[in-house]
């Protein structure tokens, strides 16, 4: 089933740690790469003041995986890379978000799919357009269409930075 995974970073040598996390993602059975969205230079959004821009990419993959499955592993990945939860939506060394899982629906305290703020923010939406032009979020529709409805939310093209596909 598709999966729609959203990747950000604002600490540290942010595009190498969103590079490492793809690599790692994918390092083991039942995930499969598909492609990944340009990267992205992004306005934090919520949180305290004075944090860095996050870089953020999303990442289109087929997997044979349980959605709980790949919520353990991406937030494995996201332990790996130094993360620590010390405030919501404060800066982080590695955020990955899964987006949709197939048609999943889940309403938990642990796991929401799709994930429920995904429609209202471009940094989620402009990647995922790019990575998969035909994507639709379900419960709100197209991609592009939900991004017509959007400013662009400090949303800047980084087209010296391209994630590599795993190897």
């Amino acid at each position: 089933m598709k999966v729609v995974l959203s990747l950000g970073s604002n600490l540290g040598r942010r595009f190498q740690t969103l590079q490492g996390a793809v690599d790692t993602l994918f390092d083991a059975p039942g995930l499969e790469f598909v492609r990944a969205s340009p990267i992205y230079e992004t306005d934090p959004v919520g949180g305290p003041g004075g944090q860095r821009p996050y870089l953020n990419a999303v990442v289109v993959a087929e997997t044979t995986l349980a959605p709980r499955t790949l919520l353990e592993r991406a937030q494995s990945v996201e332990n790996a890379f130094g993360r620590v939860r010390a405030e919501r939506w404060g800066p982080r060394t590695l955020d990955i978000d899964l987006i949709v899982v197939g048609e999943t629906v889940c309403d938990d305290p642990d796991l929401t799919l799709p994930h429920p703020r995904a429609h209202e923010r471009a940094f989620v939406l402009v990647p995922w357009s790019k990575a998969d032009p035909e994507g639709a979020l379900p419960g709100h529709g197209p991609v592009a269409r939900l991004l017509e409805g959007l400013g662009d939310q400090g949303v800047r093209l980084r087209d010296d930075l391209k994630l590599q596909r795993p190897d």
